[in-house]
């Protein structure tokens, strides 16, 4: 037999309990070879997601598992558990909410974000989670590709949803939750604390298996938004996956919840992940320096849940002092790369060696596909393939989807229990988005001998220059190193000799002024001539991005056609 036909087992050795992290890096010359996560396959429990996160909850009746950043307002475990029961039996009972309704929640991080999302899935109720800041056109296009039943809101949002169902020939009920006691809402509002002291008992009818849990939509990068179907199995398995071999103290934990909740990042790992292992949520509605650095002081906190635009204001910002960050344990980051410099500078602004634990996913897989264990952080690395979870790194330009070896770049595809079962109502781009049953993801990866993954770029945000592929994500890390610069975002350009150029948005850092010409020197000396910055340099206030933390470049494009 050949040695094309054989598999390849390269181990590699760690694992903080047993010492070892097998690494199954499998070749073969068939269209089945791909690579395997490192960590052992776990039972997924069949179980209703709800009764899974609450699992523990009577270990710690009294704890305060939400509350908010602003007013102070909580709830304890017990409570999260008992009041969201009440909620979802008015729902269906006084709201006549059926099995597979959808219930969508308009909210920006609030504490009864919670309980609305257990009490709605405790009785089938599927949540659909909508960015309160969409345009009523967004919000109205959402809640008919949904089929939205009911909304819960705040009262500042209350004129957003009705202008958002005001062309929908249905009477869709809403449900507003006071931020203050005395406050007022308009005529038919139904108050949510009122849905709880409602006499409302019924059989609970909770979801399983297959049944649609939430449906997110997707950042809408290439394209309009879809409506992505995560069953009540996806929830349980990236749930499971993200708390494997979790710590004993991260019970002792306290995190400031201000990655939004209507995103999956925010959704699963701190609304299910977090509260399953009893950690404190303290919900901050939106991000603002001094809301955020007083939360963090005040609440003495222990661990960070970020995107790489936070840590990029906590390394540069004069307010943040090194006291302020005495309490950390650990950092967790995701939604987009953070590079091994930012790294580097966030250690050195906390004064210790403080794990960074980076981590990769998106809407499609719950979200969790890598994740990186404490003690085996690399610079700059996003992690290792998540248990029960297989991979394969393919060319872009392979219609076999031959799998790569190592350090070699190539789009990633995904199989595995946390991904999803489609995009909902539109069969076509769910066919589209699989091969062979893995999920295609449009990003770029490489990964290293040890099975390190690193994220390279996003297929389609690829600049051609002169027929070579330039990754935007490359140049902006180059940039940030510039004195001076705070954020950089780079787009390619239309350039009649070259096809495309890049061209570069910078924003300065408080108090500097740079000097573009020296700058474009500087990043044209560290790459390659075609990786240079022909489409010039832009001075802007702010860089667009999605609520991961993603760089919307087709509004950078706008802006430059403008």
């Amino acid at each position: 037999m050949s040695v094309l036909n054989n598999i390849i087992k390269i181990n590699k050795l760690y694992s903080r309990n047993s010492g070892v992290l097998r690494t199954y890096l499998r070749y073969s010359s068939s269209q089945s070879e791909f690579l395997r996560s490192p960590f052992p396959d776990l039972n997924i429990p069949d179980v209703n997601i709800v009764d899974y996160v609450m699992q523990d909850f009577g270990r710690w009746p009294n704890k305060i598992a939400l509350e908010c950043g602003i007013t102070g307002r909580k709830y304890t475990f017990d409570d999260v558990r008992i009041k969201s029961n009440k909620f979802g039996m008015a729902l269906k009972e006084i709201l006549k909410l059926k099995k597979g309704d959808a219930l969508a929640l308009v909210l920006p991080n609030v504490p009864e974000y919670g309980l609305c999302v257990f009490g709605a899935m405790k009785m089938g109720i599927t949540i659909t989670t909508v960015n309160p800041i969409y345009t009523p056109a967004e919000v109205e296009r959402q809640f008919i590709d949904s089929d939205t039943k009911a909304v819960v809101t705040l009262g500042m949002f209350i004129p957003l949803v009705k202008a958002a169902t005001a062309k929908i020939n249905k009477n869709i009920p809403i449900i507003a939750i006071k931020s203050d006691p005395n406050e007022q809402f308009p005529e038919g509002t139904i108050i949510f604390n009122d849905l709880l002291g409602a006499n409302a008992n019924c059989k609970e009818d909770p979801i399983f298996g297959d049944e649609i849990a939430v449906i997110p939509y997707s950042s809408g990068t290439t394209g309009l938004p879809k409506g992505v179907e995560l069953t009540n199995n996806n929830l349980v398995a990236n749930v499971t996956q993200y708390n494997y071999d979790a710590e004993p103290e991260r019970e002792h934990d306290i995190l400031p919840s201000v990655l939004p909740m209507f995103h999956i990042y925010g959704f699963t790992n701190q609304i299910l992940g977090s509260l399953q292992k009893g950690i404190k949520l303290v919900t901050l509605p939106k991000f603002t320096p001094e809301l955020y650095l007083s939360t963090i002081v005040k609440q003495k906190v222990t661990a960070l849940m970020l995107v790489p635009p936070i840590v990029l204001f906590l390394n540069s910002h004069p307010a943040v002092k090194r006291e302020h960050l005495q309490h950390l344990r650990c950092i967790v980051c995701g939604g987009a790369p953070l590079s091994a410099n930012d790294e580097a500078k966030f250690k050195e602004k906390v004064g210790k060696n403080i794990p960074i634990l980076q981590g990769y996913g998106l809407t499609e897989t719950s979200p969790l596909v890598l994740t990186v264990p404490e003690g085996k952080e690399k610079d700059g690395g996003m992690g290792y393939v998540v248990n029960n979870t297989i991979v394969k790194v393919v060319s872009i330009d392979d219609p076999d989807c031959k799998h790569l070896s190592p350090n070699n770049v190539g789009e990633l595809l995904v199989k595995g229990p946390q991904v999803m079962k489609g995009y909902h109502n539109k069969p076509k781009e769910t066919e589209e988005a699989f091969w062979n049953g893995f999920l295609r993801t449009g990003d770029l990866v490489r990964y290293d001998e040890d099975g390190m993954f690193y994220i390279c770029d996003r297929i389609k945000e690829l600049i051609k220059v002169k027929g070579f592929q330039v990754p935007p994500a490359e140049l902006e890390e180059v940039i940030r190193r510039y004195p001076g610069v705070g954020e950089a975002a780079v787009i390619g350009v239309p350039h009649e000799r070259y096809g495309e150029a890049p061209k570069a948005y910078i924003v300065q850092k408080q108090g500097s002024k740079i000097d573009v010409d020296k700058l474009v020197e500087f990043v044209n000396a560290n790459v390659a001539p075609y990786k240079q910055l022909s489409g010039g340099v832009s001075i802007v206030d702010n860089i667009p991005k999605n609520p991961s933390g993603k760089i919307l470049r087709r509004q950078l494009k706008i802006l430059y056609e403008k």
